[in-house]
């Protein structure tokens, strides 16, 4: 009953206001005649106030309507996107992502608006340039690969790998030290996030944050290593990456290897036991066992690796330090295997590097 009431008040005004399409005094049935025939004749038009993604395209027919709205989605589409992470900075855009605007579809809504009034109404907002204030959106699609795509060559860009402190033997002569260091690294999927969310939005600026990455093995949480430089006849404690000690020491006479590679401590001992290793070889006519004591040949402490019968231990052969003299073991005076028999717990790793220089 109101919209009849309404549709009457507006029909009354439209006689006023089309007295330039209507004699003046013509009937009421001539005036809504007149004015349903300017609805028909206008019905290509979009009503005023209509937009597509604020592109106002109110009294435009189709093709230029379409046409109007074209024109920006492409400037938004080709506008260059800046993406930046740890400095660097990529340029893309809406399109290189594979973003598209269905244009068509939202004109073709932007029409379908004076399906939902009646003919009153938009001779009415025709005539007197009433704006029915509606804003159409854009459909949109896009492509997630196109995106992945791009924040995996982000990632290669920035993402750095953390590295462990370590101490390792390279080859058989070089001990190569290496302090740790934290890495970066790119959470893609948050990342492929911002991104995305810039396309909806239509920011021009995306700020990828980059994570650090902090290594397993700090220079603090290396442990404690043993390195016998075969080369040198001499060995070297350290801590961490820290040298804390040195000694001389004797290694595999000619004949004898005292075994280059890296390995570990197993057991260590004091006032060891020594049992022969070699009772028909080398240890031929020596006891089979010596029990500890100052002509023991381990002197007074031990440490064993996991190399088969190779030890780091006291002698009390101590006119042998710093020549080669040894069956393989790592010799050390019995005073310097004392001292550092605390420093050095089980698990410790051990270095034998270089080669006898004859």
């Amino acid at each position: 009953m109101a919209n009849g009431k309404h549709a009457k008040r507006r029909l009354s005004a439209l006689v006023v206001v089309l007295g330039g399409f209507v004699a003046l005094g013509t009937v009421a049935g001539g005036v809504a005649f007149a004015a349903y025939r300017y609805d028909s004749a206008n019905s290509d038009r979009i009503l005023p106030g209509v937009s597509v993604a604020g592109v106002d395209v109110g009294g435009l027919g189709r093709d230029a309507a379409v046409a109007a709205v074209q024109r920006v989605v492409d400037q938004r589409l080709n506008a260059p996107i800046r993406i930046t992470a740890a400095g660097r900075t990529w340029t893309t855009s809406a399109a290189a992502l594979g973003r598209q605007e269905d244009v068509q579809a939202a004109v073709d809504r932007a029409e379908s608006v004076s399906a939902s009034m009646s003919w009153v109404d938009r001779v009415w907002h025709r005539v007197r340039q009433t704006p029915v204030n509606v804003d159409i959106t854009l459909g949109s699609n896009g492509s997630p690969d196109a995106v992945h795509a791009l924040v995996a060559k982000v990632a290669a860009g920035t993402d750095v790998a953390p590295r462990d402190a370590s101490i390792n033997l390279v080859g058989t002569s070089k001990v190569a030290f290496a302090r740790a260091r934290a890495g970066l690294g790119v959470d893609q999927e948050a990342a492929a996030g911002s991104i995305r969310a810039a396309l909806a939005d239509g920011s021009a600026q995306v700020k990828i944050p980059v994570s650090k990455i902090e290594p397993k093995v700090p220079d603090k949480g290396l442990g404690t290593t043993i390195v016998v430089r075969i080369d040198q006849n001499r060995l070297y404690l350290y801590r961490g990456l820290k040298q804390i000690r040195t000694y001389p020491v004797a290694t595999a006479m000619p004949g004898f290897t005292t075994p280059v590679g890296e390995w570990t401590i197993v057991d260590k001992q004091e006032n060891p036991t020594w049992h022969n290793p070699a009772p028909n070889g080398w240890g031929a006519g020596e006891p089979a066992v010596i029990p500890p004591g100052p002509n023991n040949p381990l002197g007074t402490r031990a440490l064993y690796l996991n190399a088969p019968d190779i030890r780091i231990h006291g002698t009390p052969a101590t006119y042998s330090i710093g020549t080669y003299a040894s069956h393989g073991c790592i010799r050390m005076t019995i005073s310097d295997s004392e001292a550092m028999y605390p420093l050095v717990p089980v698990g410790a790793r051990v270095i034998i590097a270089g080669v006898r220089p004859y």
